[in-house]
């Protein structure tokens, strides 16, 4: 028997790593200086600090130092790159494309540019949860600023082609930021194979801490223009003022560094542990059905639908087993109002609403996953058995 509650939502978010959490801990005490202090010895130590980390960091994606840009966490870094890149174009009415399936960390910026004049067209993926880079060369026009397309989706965990989305967004000489908050730490990620000219990313999803987040900003072939959203005093070559959070650049620089040294040993294994997942519920249950492609797909990600169960007996009789729906219960309703991930790749509601996702980590062990499994397809047998609609079938 594992310890309980099991985490299984390691999408959400990851516990610090305790080798990071032991490297960040004297930045909150000995050595709490200010990294923009430059007349004495605590401010020098703290900009040392804050550098090393960002090199860190950079090594991770495959980028140079000076192009990342630190920030309070991915959400900033897409509104950053959004917003940034509409006010530096200084069109009248810029065009961005994105894609249905976005988080809302882009979707909500992107509508938030349309209210402001902007046009914005949202690309339906295919029925695997993948877009095609026709479809979004389609969507093109002589006004498109720029095309955000996230590397790798939260809820089902499909990777997009997003080298082959590069080679048309550059030839037509638009920018290409990726949202890869889900896949930086989790597979390999490159910016210079992936051809992206911003990509956002944060630490809590690799076992670093939060409130901190970085953005990629290409500095040449071409340089990226981006305005400012915060203002107030020039930190992060002009991109983004405020006090550096020291502690957190440090944390997120050793979890960075982590990923890179352990990255592929780890993938190996949580994709074992995923696959073994998949093989014990389909084994137990018929109606399984897996949202979006497998071969395409996050090592630790897997999201499956049950049908004939409802989706909130389904969530409230996993109590010990911590998992997401595919569906986001909002303070709206008391309803579960269907993912609208799922509803885009053509999922009907129904299913939508009884789908889990089922996110691997670190920490996550074989004992962990058997009893997940057993938990889910006892509940859903059970669950079954008691709905009207499976009895009369």
């Amino acid at each position: 028997m594992p310890k309980l509650p099991v985490y299984l939502d390691y999408h959400a978010t990851t516990p610090a790593d305790p080798r990071v959490v032991e490297v960040m801990a004297p930045y909150f005490t000995e050595r709490f200086g200010n990294a923009a202090s430059r007349h004495h010895p605590f401010g020098w130590a703290a900009r040392d600090a804050a550098e090393a980390g960002r090199r860190q960091v950079a090594e991770l994606i495959g980028a140079d130092p000076r192009e990342i840009c630190f920030t309070s966490g991915a959400t900033e870094s897409n509104n950053l790159a959004l917003k940034g890149a509409l006010s530096a174009a200084g069109a009248a009415r810029p065009h961005v494309v994105t894609v249905a399936t976005e988080h809302r960390a882009v979707l909500d910026p992107c509508r938030r540019l349309a209210d402001a004049g902007a046009r914005v067209t949202e690309v339906a993926p295919d029925s695997d949860g993948l877009v095609s880079p026709k479809s979004i060369e389609r969507a093109l026009t002589d006004d498109t600023v720029l095309v955000s397309v996230m590397l790798a989706n939260n809820e089902i965990g499909v990777l997009q082609p997003i080298a082959e989305i590069a080679e048309i967004t550059r030839a037509r000489g638009i920018l290409l930021h990726s949202d890869a908050a889900q896949a930086v730490g989790r597979v390999p990620v490159d910016v210079g194979a992936l051809g992206v000219d911003l990509l956002s990313f944060t630490a809590h999803k690799l076992y670093g801490p939060k409130g901190i987040g970085a953005l990629y900003v290409r500095r040449r072939r071409p340089r990226v223009p981006l305005a400012p959203i915060i203002d107030g005093g020039g930190h992060e070559r002009g991109l983004r003022s405020g006090t550096l959070n020291v502690p957190g650049i440090v944390g997120f620089g050793a979890a960075a560094e982590i990923c890179r040294t352990e990255l592929a040993a780890e993938e190996e294994r949580i994709g074992r542990l995923r696959d073994r997942l998949l093989a014990a519920l389909t084994g137990r249950l018929d109606g399984v059905t897996v949202n979006g492609s497998l071969e395409r797909r996050l090592p630790h990600n897997l999201n499956v639908s049950f049908a004939g169960v409802e989706g909130e007996s389904l969530l409230v009789g996993l109590d010990d087993v911590a998992v997401s729906s595919g569906a986001a219960c909002t303070t709206a309703s008391p309803s579960l109002e269907p993912s609208h991930v799922l509803r885009a790749i053509g999922l009907p509601d129904e299913l939508a609403r009884a789908s889990l996702r089922f996110g691997l980590g670190r920490w996550t062990t074989e004992e962990e996953i058997d009893y997940a499994a057993d938990k889910v397809a006892s509940l859903v047998t059970r669950l079954r058995e008691l709905s009207p609609v499976t009895r009369a079938s």
